[in-house]
C-alpha cells in the first residue's frame, strides 16, 4: 500500500514537473517578445472604449441595476481568452514543420502531460489579458471588485476556460493537420461560440433554441464566473461552484481526448 501511494506520488510530482517545463517555455516566449501583449490590447479597447460605450449611452440591452458597461467588462475578457486560445493549436502545425513535434514525443512526457502544458500555456498568454481588461474598465468607471481573492480566483478562471478552448483548438489541429484547414475551422467556430453565450447580451433575451446553445457552451459559463467575480454586486446566475463544476469537466475531458489525438511521430 506504502509503495503504491509511494509510486502515485512520484508520477504525479512528475506529471507536474513536465507540465511546468511547458508553461515555463511559454513564458520565455512571451519575455522575448513583449510586443504581442500590446497588440493584443486593441481588441478588448475597442470593444469597451467604442462598442460598451456607446451601448451603455442608449440601454438597449437590459442589464437590470447594472450599467451596461459593468455588464459587458467579463465578456470582453471572456472574448479575448477565446480569441487567443481557439488558434492556439495551429502551434502543433508549426512544431511538426519545424520538427519539434518529434522532439517532445520522444521525451519521456506523456501525451496528456504536453497537452496539459500546451493548455496552461494558452492560460499564460491570457492573463495578460486580464491585467489590460481591467485597467480599461476603471478607466472607463467600471465598478470592479478589487478584492484580493476575486482577483486570484479571476485568474484561475482565466486560465481554466482558456486551457478549455486551446485544448479545443488541439484537437481539431490534430485532426485536420494543415494551416489552412485549420485557420478556416476556427474562423468558423469562433464567432458561433461567442455569440452563442451570454458575454454581450444575457441569456433570458435570446430566442429559445439559442438559449439551449448558450447553457451547452462553455463560454457561458466562464463570463457567468467572471462577472461574479469582477463586478460589485453582481451574484452569478448559475452559482460559482456550477460554473468551475462545468469549466472543470470540460477542461478534463477535452485534454483526455486531445491527449489520444495528439500526433505520433511520422504524423
Amino acid at each position: 500500500m506504502a509503495d503504491g501511494t509511494g509510486s502515485f506520488l512520484q508520477s504525479s510530482k512528475g506529471f507536474i514537473a513536465k507540465v511546468y517545463v511547458m508553461v515555463e517555455l511559454e513564458a520565455r516566449k512571451l519575455r522575448h517578445d513583449p510586443s504581442e501583449l500590446l497588440t493584443r490590447a486593441i481588441q478588448p479597447a475597442l470593444w469597451l472604449l467604442v462598442f460598451g460605450v456607446v451601448l451603455d449611452q442608449i440601454r438597449l440591452i437590459p442589464t437590470g441595476d447594472f450599467s451596461y458597461l459593468e455588464f459587458l467588462t467579463p465578456g470582453v475578457l471572456a472574448q479575448s481568452v477565446l480569441f487567443i486560445s481557439i488558434f492556439y493549436g495551429i502551434t502543433i502545425v508549426w512544431e511538426r514543420d519545424l520538427g519539434i513535434v518529434q522532439k517532445f514525443l520522444v521525451s519521456p512526457s506523456s501525451r496528456n502531460a504536453l497537452v496539459t502544458g500546451k493548455a496552461l500555456s494558452a492560460g499564460v498568454r491570457s492573463l495578460s489579458q486580464a491585467l489590460i481588461v481591467y485597467i480599461l474598465a476603471l478607466v472607463v468607471g467600471v465598478g470592479l471588485d478589487l478584492r484580493l481573492m476575486n482577483i486570484l480566483l479571476v485568474g484561475v478562471t482565466v486560465v481554466v476556460g482558456a486551457a478549455i478552448f486551446a485544448t479545443l483548438s488541439l484537437i481539431i489541429a490534430c485532426l485536420v493537420k494543415t494551416r489552412e484547414r485549420f485557420m478556416g475551422i476556427g474562423q468558423m467556430i469562433t464567432m458561433p461560440l461567442f455569440f452563442a453565450s451570454n458575454a454581450i447580451y444575457p441569456i433570458s433575451i435570446m430566442p429559445k433554441w439559442l438559449q439551449v446553445i448558450a447553457l451547452g457552451n462553455p463560454l457561458t459559463y466562464m463570463v457567468d464566473a467572471l462577472r461574479d467575480l469582477m463586478i460589485v454586486g453582481w451574484v452569478s446566475e448559475f452559482g460559482l461552484a456550477l460554473d468551475f463544476a462545468i469549466m472543470g469537466v470540460f477542461a478534463l475531458v477535452l485534454i483526455l481526448i486531445a491527449g489520444r489525438l495528439y500526433p505520433r511521430v511520422g504524423w
